[in-house]
């Protein structure tokens, strides 16, 4: 049976990491990268305990040679990349009057850019095989919830959504499927830091206001993400699913 190849950015902590587990029990050949080494190390060595097959590379997404080489080493290996996971971001809290243009660049490049960079070097190829998924990681704060001192990060999320539509027309003909999820209150580092985001107590007491009653985990987008590159997701294109248990449709 050919290997099925996923190559996931940011797959070192949270969401990535989460994702790079779920794709390895279905036995997917795991290319987990990130600027996290260790993080990413760990990542891999869980998977291989657990019988499934992984390799690590350290990936800097605003790097487009980087992102290049680490896409060609999969199909020179494995004859192709089957699903692109672009997950690789950063929220750094930033009030509007401290936004200079190297702060919003540099989350652009990570966030969008990034997502990009990874569509951009895996579509060649999944054109010649005439199949390949690739899933991009928005927020809600890309669609429908505003997040104050966070409106570099808020525009980035929401340029995925607009990259994911285009590329799912371009790509579609040739079989490429191309989606995305915008994940609400998930329990990650990102989310419990103090400096960028809410923190461990202020995350706990949004609970009450989600009609599912609960901050979500990072499993419970990466089984998302999983889907959307099944065949049980094979007539989906262009959308990105909310992953939020129901903050964004609350009505008190």
């Amino acid at each position: 049976m050919e290997e099925r190849t996923v190559v996931i950015s940011g797959a070192g902590i949270g969401i990535g990491r989460a994702t790079a587990i779920a794709f390895a029990k279905q036995g997917y050949v795991v290319y987990v990268t990130d600027i996290l080494e260790r993080e990413g190390h760990e990542v891999v060595q869980q998977i291989e305990t657990q019988g499934g097959h992984a390799v690590f590379r350290k990936l800097d997404v605003t790097d487009s040679t980087a992102v290049d080489a680490v896409i060609q080493e999969i199909e020179k290996e494995f004859g192709g990349v089957d699903v692109v996971v672009a997950n690789a971001g950063i929220a750094h809290r930033v009030p509007l009057e401290q936004m200079t243009d190297a702060k919003w660049d540099l989350t652009n490049d990570i966030d969008l850019k990034g997502c990009f960079r990874m569509a951009r070097a895996a579509a060649p190829r999944m054109r010649q095989r005439k199949k390949g998924v690739i899933i991009a990681v928005s927020s809600i704060s890309g669609i429908t919830y505003g997040w104050g001192e966070h409106v570099h990060y808020s525009a980035a999320k929401a340029g995925i959504l607009g990259l994911i539509r285009g590329l799912a027309a371009e790509l579609g003909p040739d079989g490429i499927r191309v989606s995305g999820v915008a994940p609400g209150f998930i329990r990650t580092a990102q989310s419990l830091s103090e400096e960028h985001s809410m923190g461990q107590a202020k995350l706990d007491a949004q609970a009450s206001s989600i009609p599912l009653q609960r901050i979500g985990e990072p499993e419970d987008v990466a089984d998302v993400i999983l889907f959307l590159a099944s065949d049980a997701a094979r007539y989906v294109t262009g959308q990105t699913i909310l992953v939020d248990g129901g903050l964004t449709i609350r009505q008190g």
